[in-house]
């Protein structure tokens, strides 16, 4: 402010303030103050959020290693998720499971013959994708666990189109193979049916026939996730401050808050502070999946710890930063945020956006009441993408809208489109919640001239140029008030002043933008008709020549029709 203190403190014992040189000041004190000096102050973090994204962004190839996969097992209920994680770790997860079925997101590292390799058991795909719906992306494989003797079931085809939105390889492992009624090849059939064709039938999805109960072809699995792994040549820079995200968070009542971490690049030390979403700590213990302590954790490793100051949500990221208070202000001002941000609507792409023309790719869930009208609808909608305008159906099916529907939708910005159904209460209130827009219909043309309407609303207007006057320099002056000012004689339409002008030389653009005056005599007009005489000065511009020819043009934009390309 280059002020001199004692006109500071003079200044504050004004405003009923006695302070010293080295006296430190509230916040309310200090913007008046500099208020009335005549300067605006605002409160600012010496920590901003920006200065985090950019450490974590600055990572130099030389410093990147590789590090092991991250793999998901998803799949229908009942199709062995859990016992092939079983198998592969050669312990009883699934006595530990109440009626044999996952209650909670686990994450394991697993020690294989060709490497190691982290598995996340997801309780199912509404918790992958609501963990990618908080910026979480964690996996970089998903195994679908189908069982040769049941199908491709619901749960099969949402979990496929849940690892889809999320651009993450999927590798079909066809379990149950042991059974007398197992048909792999009808699951091959059936798998592709949904843009999975097996490698074998010339297409590039891995499918492997297991069994987890009987250990059958287990090894062969985990090698051709590590053969996928290093085509993806999968990196990470171990040394740095750590960063990654929650795979879950429990309060324990001995314990304090404790959560499972999963390390995503640099190295995780006990000491570390960490800023947890809207919470903060230190590490006090860092504890692995079998209960043993260790000191570090390297790119990859999932880790208990102990020490934040409250329970994180799962899929809140970390970062490992130099000072306590650093981590503890970050927090705070996050919470306050989040705060501000609840009361605030969370609003997701709706038609109206579409129609105002804010996105260019266009998403939809597609629920119908029966199997014959998704067909058709499907059929006619895909057919509406262009070049331009990306229509992609990302999952479709017979049946209600579900919550699983919506926490697809809210994670890929997607509308979600309902034909003769309706969702119930708890769907609608997660949907507003999540701002998701539902829109449902009764007529399929209703439902398909809205999705067109929008789809014209994205396409960029056609522009058409309109002569609407010319003028030619007859003379040039040089005023020390107004700049170069033209005389000109109008020669066609009439010479505007809230119109673009081009200037030309030879029929050369030497000049395109706006005039800054537009003269009669002395008087300030709105435009000279053609015949007549006028003063023009441009933007910006001075470099104008006798002979010069100004342009006036106006520029329309025309709506366009949608036209398929298909």
């Amino acid at each position: 402010m280059n002020l001199k203190v004692g006109d500071i403190l003079r200044k504050l014992m004004a405003l009923g303030t006695l302070a010293t040189i080295n006296q430190r000041l509230d916040t309310d004190t200090a913007i008046l103050l500099a208020n009335e000096f005549g300067f605006e102050a605002k409160l600012s973090s010496l920590y901003e959020e920006e200065d985090i994204k950019e450490d974590s962004a600055q990572d130099d190839k030389a410093n990147l290693q590789p590090r092991s996969p991250i793999v998901t097992i998803m799949g229908h209920v009942d199709h062995g998720k859990t016992s092939l994680l079983d198998a592969i770790r050669h312990s009883n997860v699934i006595a530990g499971e109440a009626g044999g079925i996952t209650q909670h997101i686990g994450a394991y590292r697993v020690k294989t013959s060709t490497g190691e390799i982290t598995f996340l058991d997801t309780p199912g795909h509404e918790a992958f994708t609501a963990m990618r719906s908080r910026g979480a992306q964690a996996t970089d494989i998903v195994i679908l666990v189908v069982s040769a003797a049941d199908g491709v079931m619901p749960q099969t085809i949402e979990a496929i189109n849940h690892a889809k939105a999320a651009n993450v390889p999927i590798i079909v492992a066809v379990n149950k193979i042991d059974l007398p009624t197992a048909n792999p090849e009808r699951i091959r059939q059936e798998i592709s049916n949904y843009g999975l064709l097996p490698e074998e039938w010339g297409g590039d999805t891995i499918m492997v026939d297991i069994s987890a109960k009987q250990k059958l072809n287990i090894d062969s699995l985990l090698e051709l996730v590590q053969l996928k792994a290093e085509m993806m040549e999968l990196k990470a820079n171990p040394n740095k401050n750590a960063e990654g995200i929650v795979i879950e968070a429990k309060l324990d009542m001995r314990r304090g808050a404790v959560a499972t971490v999963l390390v995503q690049s640099g190295t995780l030390h006990v000491g570390d502070n960490l800023v947890v979403g809207t919470t903060y700590g230190k590490v006090r213990a860092m504890i692995d999946e079998y209960g043993k302590r260790f000191d570090k954790a390297i790119p990859s490793v999932p880790v208990e710890i102990l020490g934040l100051n409250e329970t994180p949500q799962a899929g809140d990221k970390f970062i490992v930063l130099d000072h306590e208070s650093q981590v503890r202000e970050i927090a705070n001002a996050r919470k306050e945020k989040a705060k501000a941000d609840a009361l605030r609507p969370k609003q997701h792409v709706s038609l109206m956006d579409l129609n105002a023309g804010k996105a260019k790719h266009l998403k939809i869930v597609l629920k119908t009441d029966v199997q014959g009208s998704l067909g058709a609808l499907c059929d006619a909608l895909e057919r509406m993408s262009n070049s331009e305008i990306n229509l992609e159906i990302i999952h479709k099916g017979a049946g209600s809208i579900t919550e699983s529907d919506v926490v697809l939708a809210a994670a890929s910005d997607a509308l979600i489109v309902g034909f003769n159904i309706r969702p119930d209460a708890t769907v609608e209130k997660l949907a507003e919640n999540e701002g998701v827009s539902i829109n449902v219909y009764r007529i399929i043309y209703d439902l398909i001239a809205d999705i067109k309407a929008a789809m014209e609303g994205l396409l960029d207007p056609d522009t058409q140029e309109k002569i609407t006057g010319k003028a030619v320099v007859k003379q040039v002056f040089k005023l020390s008030s107004a700049g170069t000012v033209a005389g000109c004689t109008v020669t066609e339409g009439k010479a505007q002043r809230n119109v673009k002008v081009r200037l030309l030389r030879d029929n050369v653009i030497i000049f395109e933008g706006n005039t800054s005056a537009i003269k009669r005599f002395k008087d300030d007009v709105k435009e000279v008709e053609k015949g007549y005489e006028c003063g023009i000065s441009l933007e910006n511009f001075s470099d104008i020549k006798v002979s010069d020819v100004m342009e006036f043009f106006t520029v329309e934009k025309i709506a366009r029709k949608l036209v398929s390309e298909n």
